[in-house]
């Protein structure tokens, strides 16, 4: 790893490892030791959801040489020559050893370089970014076999459960590191949207229409979780249609949001076939709304209680490279399931402590067209139980010590 009187290397790790401000290092679960073993690859992930900690906690040992392209200096001469990097190399005389490149959006051409060092030195580079759609338009060379990637989300269940996890905190703080384990979240999320938020829009290209990107923002805030309907946001915002289309686009591409497809494959009954958006993170969205922690018996309360459960799901199929598709169940009759995994298993979301048949009427219309093997009802409950019918029961933290023990699947 570059020593700290590198002119290429200051404060490398500053951004969040200040942001964590020295407290207790929360081991994450993303295992990607083995992978790099066997070839390079991209840590994708939106701003502070701790790759950058990561990489200094638990892959340290491998790192021989590390640039931050957060680092101005570093960043425009690498951008002047994109050389500079297999020059440092070769003065190193590095071989079979691992470089982490970090924001490597930043400065995509490095990839040409990264392409030829590859083949030529043997080496291994972790490359982190938080704008997707760019890294992937750029590494055209450096993908084909030479690469994979893997995507970093805020804190997932297993990497908090022995906190005493309770949904309140989560609701007000959301799940990233910085937010989750600061004494003042609302601060931190504030911070956080207009800093990094407002980063990744400048860098996106639309600063030309700011203030209209910035309504857009609060009004797909408050539509989290929904279907999507770009004629009425768009009414909303004072925009076109096709803008409101491609800045979801934007919000897809720089990985803060997620868009969650139909479930299409029943063919009982008619389906709904538009999209519902989910933002990366509960707390980011809430304070987007400008809302207060909803009290449990508000319907926002629901809705965020939904939220992390996609997140947990999201977070799942990923680290655990599953290739099952994520999707939700809606009929134009007005039944609905939250989510289908792959064709497997049906999922319904609620935040009662006493479920009865109109909380899993949906479960029991997606059954009728016999496509799934399970159907679960994650609530409240203190126990779990499993009617006869076949639906399962399950508490919330129950569901997720199955989901991430792979017993769900």
């Amino acid at each position: 790893m570059l020593n700290s009187n590198s002119e290429y290397h200051e404060n490398y790790y500053h951004m969040e490892v200040e942001t964590m401000r020295d407290k207790a290092y929360v081991k994450r679960i993303l295992q990607i030791r083995e992978k790099l073993e066997r070839k390079s690859q991209f840590l994708l992930g939106p701003r502070m959801t701790g790759k950058t900690t990561y990489i200094r906690h638990e892959l340290q040992d491998m790192v021989k040489l590390s640039w931050n392209l957060l680092d101005g200096r570093l960043r425009l001469r690498a951008l002047a020559d994109p050389g500079l990097l297999k020059e440092e190399i070769e003065a190193r005389d590095l071989h079979d050893c691992l470089i982490v490149i970090d924001e490597i959006q930043k400065a995509p051409k490095l990839l040409e370089e990264i392409h030829l060092l590859i083949e030529d030195r043997n080496l291994t580079f972790l490359l982190t970014g938080s704008r997707a759609r760019k890294l992937c338009s750029a590494a055209v060379n450096l993908l084909g076999g030479r690469a994979g990637s893997i995507t970093m989300h805020p804190f997932v269940f297993p990497e908090i459960q022995n906190d005493g996890i309770r949904l309140e905190r989560i609701f007000k703080s959301g799940l990233l590191p910085s937010a989750y384990c600061s004494d003042d979240p609302e601060q931190e999320l504030s911070d956080y949207i207009s800093l990094y938020l407002n980063e990744e829009i400048h860098a996106e290209g639309v600063t030309r229409k700011l203030p209209e990107f910035t309504r857009f923002l609060k009004v797909a805030a408050v539509s989290n979780t929904e279907i999507l309907n770009f004629t009425n946001i768009a009414n909303d915002v004072g925009v076109s249609r096709q803008t409101v289309a491609g800045w979801y686009q934007i919000l897809v591409a720089t990985l803060i949001g997620y868009e969650l497809a139909a479930f299409t494959k029943a063919s009982k009954r008619k389906t709904f076939g538009l999209p519902k958006f989910y933002f990366f993170d509960l707390g980011v969205a809430r304070l987007l709304q400008n809302s207060p922690v909803p009290a449990e018996t508000q319907s926002e309360y629901g809705k965020m209680f939904e939220h992390y459960l996609f997140m947990e799901l999201r977070a799942y199929l990923d680290y655990c490279q599953r290739k099952e598709v994520l999707s939700y169940w809606r009929t134009t009759s007005g039944f609905e399931v939250d989510f289908v995994l792959g064709d497997a298993v049906a999922i319904e979301v609620k935040t009662t402590r006493k479920a009865d048949s109109r909380d899993y009427r949906g479960l029991r219309a997606l059954m009728d067209e016999s496509i799934c093997k399970r159907y679960i009802l994650v609530c409240n409950e203190e126990r779990p139980r499993k009617l006869d019918n076949g639906i399962e029961i399950m508490p919330w933290r129950y569901f997720l010590e199955l989901l991430w023990n792979n017993k769900i699947m």
